[in-house]
Parts: C-alpha cells; structure tokens; sequence
C-alpha cells in the first residue's frame, strides 16, 4: 500500500505525484559524502549518478540494493510490479509516463533507501525505492526534455 496524502501536486506534462512538501529534499543533498558517512554502497552509485549524470550508475545502485537485500532481481521486479499496480490505482495507469522531473524520482528514491535501511515499515520501502530508480532510468531514456538534474561534475567513478 502506497501512502497517500490526499493531496496532489502536478507536473506541466500532467503526471501527479503526493506532495513532497515536509518529507525534505534529499536530491539537493551530497549524496557521495551522506553515502561516505553511511558506508551506503547504493547510495554511492547514486552519489555517482548525481555527480556525472552516468545512467550506468543506477543500473549499479539496483544490483547493490539486490545484493544487500539477499533477493534476485527477478524478485526484486516482481515485488516492484506490485508497486506499479498500486501506483496505477492510486493515479491511474501510467501517470509516471507523462513525466515526472529526474530530481523528484532521486529525491523519493534517496528518501525511501533510507527509511528502508532505518527498518521503517510504515510502507514498502524496497519497492518504492526500486520504483523510483527504475522510472528515473525510462524517464532519461524516454522523455530527455525533462531531465533537470545534469551530473554535477563529469568524473567516472563507477567502481
């Protein structure tokens, strides 16, 4: 189950998403320097991705999350699915294809690993971060026009 506001905020493409106001913003954070302070090896390939823009790097962060989790990816998609199907119920099928800003998907996705590593059970933390990790990757593939979060330095750090 999907926690859920009530209230809405809209993007210019159409797509909705809950308000983020109050939750933070962990996509304007360092994210390598929180990951150095973690010892956090997804949130490092994040840290990466957010400094070079490197779509590679998200690939990484999911592998790792499935490593850290002890799951296999095609687990760790089918449980994602269930997050799909709750999300097309709460703001109907597809509202993520419309287009949501890449900041907004590392914002929720930074948010929701770290919930998860904290042990919160308040909702499906695992899920939601894959959600957000897996709809910022086709949002960069798919709809470039809104990609407003451009790699902050251009190093390659992928190891």
């Amino acid at each position: 189950m999907i926690k859920d506001s009530g209230e809405r905020r809209q993007f210019g493409t159409g797509a909705v998403r809950d308000i983020q106001e109050g939750k933070g913003r962990c996509d304007l954070m360092p994210l390598l320097e929180v990951a150095g302070l973690t010892e956090d090896r997804v949130l490092q390939y994040i840290g990466f991705f957010q400094r070079s823009g490197g779509i590679i790097h998200l690939n990484k962060a999911l592998e790792m999350f499935a490593i850290q989790k002890k799951v296999d990816l095609i687990t760790m998609m089918i449980e994602t699915s269930k997050h799909f199907e709750d999300g097309a119920k709460k703001y109907g099928e597809n509202n993520w294809q419309k287009g949501i800003p890449v900041h907004c998907y590392i914002d929720s996705a930074v948010r929701h690993l770290l919930k998860d590593n904290r042990g919160d059970t308040d909702e499906p933390h695992d899920r939601a971060f894959v959600w957000n990790i897996l709809c910022c990757m086709w949002t960069i593939n798919n709809k470039p026009e809104i990609i407003d979060m451009k790699g902050y330095g251009d190093e390659d750090e992928s190891n």
